[in-house]
């Protein structure tokens, strides 16, 4: 006969059974994960995942003193909602153009290039589109013929630097000048006027009350961070840009991807010069004067690193309203040029320097008060 379980076995199979955590309190539990992901925020904050966050919110801070000096100028502009509003649109209308010009900028300097024709390119493309030849298939034609030049003209910057292994500066340098003399020639050094109302009235009309050229810089800004952001082009532009021989190694064709980025920059200054074109009604062969300068300027400001493999369209955008504020709030006090250019030289450098705050006494005291509550 079985004997069944004595008193005795009961020690033996609990020491056999396996251990028993003890109970957890819910309000324990849900404070050391909010701990956890607290810190990981606070981790992407002070490491390179934040870096452009902490940019950009720099360069908003520059844009609030900016608007701060111009209230305080200015307190019988600013006093009105009317003016300001109307202001706000002048200031995106005045950066739309250079805005443009930008997105292209900054794809080439990330890409580890640097692009000294763009203002030349805008003013032969700007040129080729106002011919009474092109006018005559009217705006179509126009903007085809803008585009295509702009690409063209970015594509042979590509071939010499990519293929015919020139310096980016030398080679863009030499095709400012050669692009500039052929505008001169094809105009016959004559300001060419813009009879087609279609494109005159991109500078002219708005929708909602937005004038269509800060749309066109809206759907370019969109397209330049979708393309640097979400896609595979975008990811090897970095990878170029920061190291060329490790992308080659890679797999990625470096010269075929740099001939690209040319040719990107080209476009958008074929786009830009249809906007100019519509600003002024006519196009010559001055136009776009500095604006590479201004683009470069604009490029680095926004966090673009000038050797590559780092930058944002964002910041770019960033530093071309930048500079847009500080040469309308240069005109509401009717400073001289000679003033506005020393003091955008001194604002530029407090702008880069203010980069690179890195907030860690924000930080910390956030990382604190968080703690402390939990």
């Amino acid at each position: 006969m079985t004997e069944g379980p004595t008193s005795t076995d009961a020690p033996e199979r609990a020491a056999q059974l396996p251990a028993q955590s003890p109970p957890v309190d819910p309000a324990v539990a849900a404070a050391a994960v909010d701990k956890v992901s607290t810190a990981g925020r606070l981790s992407w904050w002070r490491g390179d995942g934040g870096e452009g966050a902490r940019r950009n919110l720099a360069l908003l801070g520059v844009l609030a003193v900016l608007v701060v000096i111009g209230a305080l100028t200015r307190s019988d502009l600013y006093s009105n909602p009317d003016w300001v509003w109307d202001n706000i649109l002048s200031i995106l209308k005045l950066a739309a153009v250079v805005g443009v010009v930008t997105v292209g900028m900054t794809f080439v300097i990330i890409g580890g290039g640097i692009d000294l024709s763009v203002g030349a390119i805008v003013a032969l493309a700007g040129v080729w589109c106002t011919t009474v030849a092109t006018q005559s298939y009217g705006a179509g034609g126009m903007i085809f013929s803008a585009l295509t030049v702009g690409l063209a003209v970015g594509l042979i910057n590509g071939l010499l630097i990519s293929y015919g292994r020139l310096v980016p500066f030398i080679a863009t340098l030499a095709m400012l000048v050669a692009a500039r003399g052929l505008a001169a020639e094809i105009s016959d050094k004559q300001t060419q006027v813009s009879d087609n109302g279609f494109i005159n009235g991109l500078a002219s009309n708005d929708l909602l009350g937005i004038p269509l050229l800060v749309y066109i810089l809206a759907a370019v800004v969109a397209a330049g961070w979708v393309l640097l952001n979400r896609t595979t082009f975008g990811r090897r532009t970095v990878a170029v840009g920061g190291n060329p021989e490790a992308a080659r190694l890679a797999g990625i064709n470096v010269k075929r991807h740099t001939l690209l980025l040319y040719a990107l920059s080209g476009l958008c200054c074929g786009i830009a010069a249809i906007m100019l074109t519509a600003q002024a009604n006519s196009a010559q062969a001055a136009m776009a004067n500095l604006y590479e300068l201004d683009a470069i300027a604009a490029a680095i400001i926004g966090g673009t690193l000038l050797s590559g493999g780092r930058g944002t369209i964002i910041g770019s955008l960033l530093g071309v309203v930048i500079f847009a504020t500080i040469t309308n709030l240069f005109a509401i006090n009717g400073l001289s040029t000679e003033a506005q250019n020393m003091v955008k030289g001194g604002i530029i450098v407090a702008a880069v320097l203010v980069q690179q705050v890195q907030f860690r006494s924000l930080t910390q005291f956030l990382g604190r008060n968080r703690l402390t509550t939990t």
